[in-house]
């Protein structure tokens, strides 16, 4: 059970932004409909993913068996979901950069073939898209990415609940919640309707082991001669948000992935804490771990911590109608989707302005936005009395205001930086109106930068900014020589 400090950590951290504004409505509706349609390519551009593979191409050089197994797995690929189930990074809770994941994993006869995820690094993740590609081994690692290979601590390949549409309904077991109490039938949850429900079944989960430590008199705590000894203190300092309920049945996942019933797992817990989770036909034993990292599979991260849209509806952070639609089918059944929560100015609404003593309207006239309760003989002259540097009307002020530095400027920014450009845009032109000219200030510098960053990122597309950053550059050593023109040199920052 999370105490309450967790509870604030989860209204308070970066989840509930990213789940209003990382992957917005619209994406999911479009990618969606055409995903729907059998457009699985027409998907993944709606959703802000780079497909780098041709079926074509595969069926040729690898065969039309496979080939045909990659295609099925596109046709299935949900990309909104998968970028709602995305690794991120605080504190923006930006996708997590350089990353290259495995979603699905296939046998050919010169080595296993995966399909994989990439994320661009830190500094041309512009626009915040994904690659999909296949990857087949060391012959593959040309590619200009810091990390072409494989992380085996984010791989999906089992958990295609995260990413599979027909297979999203696994997200209840996997999660943990199916755990807690059986599904009758296979269906929902009844009653499951309220975020309260869900708080009371979380809240009785802990009878059932959710946050159970080993004593330090049970027998489990015993190790094999030789290991570092273990303790329930030790383990009892293991994050909360870690789902400990669930390490036993997900190790034996990918225990079981590798040909094995029983076996060790290293299990992640932020930081450098590691866990060695040992599982055996009939039990399962922490064994903390303070020495050296053992060589060991990886249990991944999906499965080592609690689902970011189960800690959200447990704290109240979000409603289960503002979850993908997907997930929300699978945690709380029976709940419609609402959509994020409305703009505080409808497009085009007018709104009034404090001005020498009355109440005026400012709105959109023919695109443009305008004050309304003035006459243009009057706007004129307070124009020519701004140009003389004399104080202008108090509803040209609010103009100029909205152009520089509008009240939206902080979900302009948000949008921008999660890649929502199309939201950011309508933001902004409900606002102005979609002929006005922006104004020296922050929201032109932010969308400026936006532009700049989406000309980095296609540059990196096509490898004409090198293996790094433009912002390093050789400088010779401080140290004189004989021969300092054959001396290395050492990239560092401007």
């Amino acid at each position: 059970m999370l105490p309450s400090t967790a509870y604030e950590d989860f209204r308070t951290s970066f989840w509930p932004r990213v789940r209003e504004f990382a992957v917005p409505a619209s994406m999911i509706e479009t990618a969606t409909a055409r995903r729907l349609a059998g457009d699985w390519a027409g998907a993944c551009a709606a959703a802000g993913f780079d497909v780098d593979l041709n079926l074509r191409a595969v069926a040729r050089d690898r065969g039309r068996e496979l080939a045909s197994r990659v295609r099925a797995d596109l046709r299935a690929l949900a990309p909104d979901l998968l970028r709602w189930h995305m690794p991120r990074v605080a504190p923006d809770g930006l996708l997590r950069p350089g990353l290259t994941l495995t979603l699905a994993r296939y046998e050919a006869a010169e080595g296993p073939v995966h399909l994989v995820a990439r994320t661009a690094p830190a500094w041309a993740d512009a626009g915040q898209r994904i690659s999909l590609t296949l990857w087949s081994g060391p012959s593959d690692d040309a590619v200009r990415h810091p990390h072409p290979r494989p992380n085996p601590r984010f791989r999906l390949d089992l958990h295609r609940h995260l990413w599979d549409a027909g297979r999203s309904g696994e997200l209840w077991e996997r999660a943990g919640v199916g755990s807690l109490l059986e599904r009758p039938g296979g269906g929902g949850l009844p009653g499951l309707h309220q975020t309260g429900d869900l708080h009371d079944l979380w809240e009785r989960s802990a009878v059932d082991g959710l946050r159970q430590r080993p004593s330090p008199g049970d027998p489990r705590q015993q190790t094999p001669p030789g290991e570092p000894s273990t303790d329930a203190e030790s383990f009892a300092l293991l994050p909360d948000t870690c789902a400990v309920d669930r390490w036993t049945a997900e190790a034996r996942i990918l225990l079981g992935a590798e040909g094995r019933s029983a076996g060790r797992v290293l299990v992640r817990c932020g930081g450098r804490r590691r866990v060695v989770w040992e599982v055996g036909p009939h039990h399962a034993v922490p064994v903390p771990w303070d020495g050296p990292v053992p060589l060991l599979p990886v249990l991944p991260d999906s499965a080592t911590w609690v689902l970011p849209d189960l800690a959200l509806l447990r704290t109240g952070a979000i409603e289960a109608g503002r979850l993908h639609p997907l997930v929300a089918a699978a945690l709380a059944p029976g709940h419609a989707a609402t959509g994020p929560p409305p703009l505080p100015d409808r497009p085009g609404q007018a709104r009034t302005v404090e001005c020498r003593g009355a109440r005026h309207r400012i709105g959109l006239v023919d695109g443009v936005l305008a004050p309304l309760d003035h006459d243009p003989e009057e706007i004129r002259r307070e124009e020519l009395l701004v140009a003389l540097t004399g104080t202008p009307l108090p509803c040209l002020q609010a103009i100029d205001e909205a152009h520089r530095r509008p009240h939206c400027l902080d979900g302009v920014r948000e949008r921008l930086v999660h890649g929502d450009v199309a939201g950011a845009l309508a933001v902004v032109e409900g606002l102005l109106g979609p002929e006005a000219l922006l104004r020296p200030g922050p929201l032109r510098d932010e969308l400026e930068a936006a532009a700049q960053r989406r000309i980095t990122y296609g540059l990196f597309r096509t490898g004409m900014t090198g293996p790094g950053p433009a912002w390093f550059r050789p400088r010779p050593s401080s140290r004189r020589s004989h021969d300092h023109r054959t001396r290395p040199h050492r990239a560092t920052r401007r």
